[in-house]
């Protein structure tokens, strides 16, 4: 599928990161390059100065790549010899590596790109709340068992070996990883989540999506779903985007929601009182001027 991400306005998005409430540093990193169609989520891994060495190279190959037309798939390849290359060359750690999900997308269409557990998610904002879908399919031993029938679906979320992932850019054992990718058509009121898995073992698909039903824009939803995955425990770094169908109307009152500081963490208590506020601060300019 030929992409031809100048046409048209860029794509709004939003994006939030946290390094969680058990890691001293953040392995994370994401990247937002609306004029380029891309969006990316990199999951480092290999410890302090090494995780944080691999995500980055990814997000930098995979810019530079994409940028320069080659497509995700290679890529992403690409990124995964250059992870290689650059421990093997001393910078970062031997072993480091990092997963990786990408979208690329134009007016219309979009590709999804993945290796490891960093997932997307299309959410589809519907008359009776809405309907969140798993695009991407986790490289990891436990999914692996599912597919094979060793175990069932209500086994996975406590399984001991939850967190072995099959694929990983930067793997010495692998001369290639296995890109995987999905292909759709953007529709009206659709958003497409990226995440690490930070995001996704704290936070269960159902709690995702009232999340994103509850939400007033697609700014409030990533860092509502930060803030979920840190109040269950935060036991690891998290990272969350969030890319708006170029069909999308904004919500009522979403861009005063995403102008509204912060201070409660709930919005409707952070309105009331920059409500009071500024009635405080018209009432008072009223008596100086009577």
């Amino acid at each position: 599928m030929a992409f031809s991400a100048g046409t048209g306005a860029p794509l709004k998005h939003s994006s939030a990161t946290d390094k969680g409430l058990c890691r001293g540093n953040n392995e994370d990193s994401f990247l937002s390059s609306p004029e380029h169609g891309l969006w990316l989520v990199a999951d480092g891994m290999g410890g302090h100065e090494a995780g944080e060495v691999a995500s980055a190279i990814v997000k930098d190959t995979v810019a530079r790549s994409v940028g320069s037309g080659q497509a995700l798939g290679e890529a992403i390849q690409q990124s995964h010899h250059e992870v290689l290359e650059a421990a093997n060359n001393g910078r970062g750690a031997a072993g480091m590596g990092s997963t990786v999900v990408a979208l690329h997308s134009d007016a219309l269409n979009y590709e999804v790109a993945w290796v490891g557990d960093s997932r997307a998610y299309l959410w589809t904002l519907e008359a009776d709340g809405g309907r969140l879908e798993q695009l991407t399919t986790d490289h990891s031993y436990v999914q692996m068992l599912l597919a094979t029938g060793a175990i069932a679906e209500d086994e996975v979320d406590n399984h001991p070996d939850k967190n072995v992932i099959t694929q990983c850019i930067g793997s010495i054992d692998l001369p290639q990883v296995n890109v995987d990718s999905v292909f759709g058509k953007w529709e009206e009121r659709q958003w497409l989540l990226l995440c690490s898995d930070g995001l996704t073992d704290e936070v269960d698909d159902q709690t995702i999506a009232r999340t994103l039903c509850d939400a007033k824009s697609s700014r409030d939803a990533v860092q509502r779903l930060v803030q979920v995955a840190l109040s269950r425990g935060g036991r690891d770094n998290v990272t969350v985007q969030i890319v708006e169908s170029p069909f999308s109307k904004p919500l009522p009152l979403a861009a005063l929601w995403d102008w509204l500081p912060a201070i409660t963490g709930k919005r409707l208590w952070d309105g009331a009182l920059y409500g009071a506020a500024c009635l405080s601060l018209l009432l008072m300019l009223y008596w100086l001027v009577a």
